[in-house]
């Protein structure tokens, strides 16, 4: 009989609360992004005709992101070392997002699998890292940012120079 006295109260109050105007959701501040790791960075390598960017640990074989193009070709191949399959890869900049359909098959000498994806030099995404000098690399939930050092900012736009 008590709960029964109580329930015109929680009534009236779930009511006021379904009429409430949620607080809007505002952005991350502007100046927010990745901080660089020691360490890792992106390594630009240019050939006449074909250009890559890499992030991974300096002097070694550990890459976490691949990105190539022919020269002036306008298109990126993709390539990432993740912890379990995928059928897609998932970009992440400043806020920009894409998902790309994705082959993937076991790393072979290190642990994990490799997956690879094509995209477009001119995709939001890409463009978004050109001005910010970092990306981020989705895997389920987990989000891993790839930032550039101060000092590597002009081999990101050196590639997609030599990209377009």
């Amino acid at each position: 009989m008590r709960l029964l006295k109580l329930f015109p109260p929680l009534l009236a109050l779930s009511a006021l609360a379904a009429c409430a105007t949620p607080a809007p959701v505002s952005a991350p501040p502007a100046g927010l992004s990745p901080a660089p790791v020691a360490g890792y960075d992106w390594f630009l390598h240019q050939e006449p005709r074909e250009n890559s960017l890499t992030y991974g640990l300096a002097n070694s074989d550990e890459v976490k992101l691949k990105l190539s193009c022919s020269t002036a070709s306008g298109v990126l191949d993709l390539a990432a070392v993740l912890d379990k399959p995928t059928s897609r890869l998932r970009l992440e900049s400043g806020g920009d997002m894409e998902t790309y359909p994705a082959v993937s098959e076991p790393a072979g000498l290190t642990s994990g699998h490799y997956a690879e994806a094509q995209a477009r030099t001119k995709d939001p995404v890409f463009q978004r890292f050109r001005r910010l000098g970092w990306i981020a690399l989705w895997e389920g939930e987990e989000r891993r940012a790839y930032a550039a050092h101060p000092q590597s900012r002009a081999d990101i736009e050196r590639f997609f120079v030599a990209c377009d």
